[in-house]
């Protein structure tokens, strides 16, 4: 058995982020304390494979994002999915970050809508090769598996968050996290509509988008 000397994990949170707000930021925090977790990475997406184009460009979300974040030094943007010119798949940006982090854990935070449709997912699989699965939920949740992914979840699932900077990879932990009631389809009626989306995202952001004329 290979030696592990692990490092305190980071957490990763995939989005499209367009635009991104509290219902993002908090769990985000809420984790990052919890989990006691080095920092947590906001990765905004290029093409999202699992659904529709963002209706901002990816220097918009970018700019938002960085915003969001100047405040918090545990919190910060990775911007490798948004360069390059393919699907943004999980599994590339998993196998990038074992590469470059040997010794740190990374977990991959994930909604429970997502953990359901995990069977979907580009060489989903592979995934807890190279990192744990963190996901949020709500209260009274309901797990939906697919056959396959409930195997997989019962011999993997883990209660002791002391386990993710245990161990590198390969398990799963449901969390639960904060979970705010704020959408970015929301955000972006509302602006359309000339209705104010204030306290649902940060000041600056909001700032932003008005400055920039998105979402009208």
């Amino acid at each position: 058995m290979t030696d592990f000397t692990p490092t305190r994990a980071i957490g990763i949170l995939g989005g499209t982020f367009d635009p991104i707000h509290y219902g993002h930021l908090r769990p985000c925090l809420d984790l990052l304390q919890q989990l006691n977790l080095a920092e947590v990475r906001l990765m905004p997406n290029h093409i999202p494979p699992h659904r529709a184009a963002p209706g901002s460009n990816s220097a918009h979300r970018l700019a938002m994002a960085t915003l969001a974040v100047e405040h918090c030094d545990e919190l910060s943007v990775d911007t490798r999915e948004l360069n390059r010119t393919t699907p943004s798949y999980t599994i590339d940006t998993l196998i990038e970050l074992a590469a470059e982090n040997p010794t740190t854990p990374v977990c991959f935070l994930i909604g429970l809508d997502s953990l359901n449709s995990l069977h979907t997912w580009y060489r989903w699989q592979e995934l807890l090769d190279y990192c744990h699965l963190v996901v949020s939920y709500r209260p009274n949740y309901k797990l939906t598996l697919a056959p396959e992914v409930q195997k997989l979840f019962e011999q993997v699932q883990t209660m002791d968050v002391k386990v993710l900077q245990q161990q590198k990879q390969g398990r799963i932990l449901l969390w639960p996290s904060t979970q705010l009631e704020i959408s970015a389809t929301r955000i972006r009626q509302l602006i359309k509509h000339q209705q104010s989306p204030q306290y649902l995202l940060p000041d600056n952001v909001l700032s932003y988008i008005h400055k920039n004329s998105l979402y009208k």
